[in-house]
């Protein structure tokens, strides 16, 4: 799990160096005017360098950390040494594309965190071992019913904007980890419905 680690690593340094400076949490940050009037587009990739505080990156590298490794494993498999970094990067990308375009000319709107790259390693995961466990706090859940939790509970806070969290980087990360994985190895697909099926004989 080099390469999750590496990510990790990355990750909390810059976050760590964006606490304690403004200038560089605003030189990163997802700011869609300065993508679609000034071209910054590698501002796609480096939101995801930076987090709101230390729990929300605690949260993020903690679930990218014990499902990262597994995912990791599986992708270079297919894809190589670098296969998991196309994929986390492709994440962060593809999970708050819609975010942008929504607010491309949004002097105000402002997006940061890994959360959608996560969300989509989460949910590759979840496509490979639905009923392994995933514990919430201390409490453990099969991990497709915490996926079914999971999306229902972004698409009503999606609906409502009733707080700064981006829960549509959430569902379109979590829609884009499947949706690659599937591409990349299309025998997961009639596996995942077998193992929902029959999680003792397959699990």
């Amino acid at each position: 799990m080099v390469v999750t680690l590496v990510i990790i690593g990355i990750t909390c340094a810059v976050s760590f160096a964006a606490f304690n400076n403004e200038r560089l949490m605003e030189r990163l940050i997802l700011w869609p005017p300065a993508i679609t009037r000034r071209n910054e587009v590698e501002r796609l990739v480096s939101y995801g360098l930076i987090h709101a505080d230390g729990m929300h990156l605690l949260f993020n590298m903690l679930t990218l950390y014990f499902f990262g490794s597994v995912m990791e494993r599986f992708y270079t498999g297919y894809l190589g040494t670098l296969g998991f970094v196309l994929f986390y990067v492709g994440g962060l990308i593809v999970s708050v594309l819609p975010s942008y375009y929504q607010h491309r000319n949004d002097m105000h709107y402002r997006s940061l965190g890994a959360s959608g790259a996560v969300s989509a390693v989460l949910f590759a995961f979840i496509l490979l071992q639905p009923w392994a466990t995933i514990y919430v706090y201390v409490l453990p859940v099969p991990a497709i019913l915490y996926a079914v939790i999971y999306v229902v509970y972004s698409v009503v806070m999606d609906r409502r904007r009733a707080d700064n969290v981006n829960h549509s980087a959430h569902l379109w990360g979590a829609a884009y980890g499947m949706l690659f994985t599937i591409v990349m190895e299309p025998r997961v697909f009639g596996r995942f419905f077998q193992l929902l099926l029959s999680p003792r004989g397959l699990g």
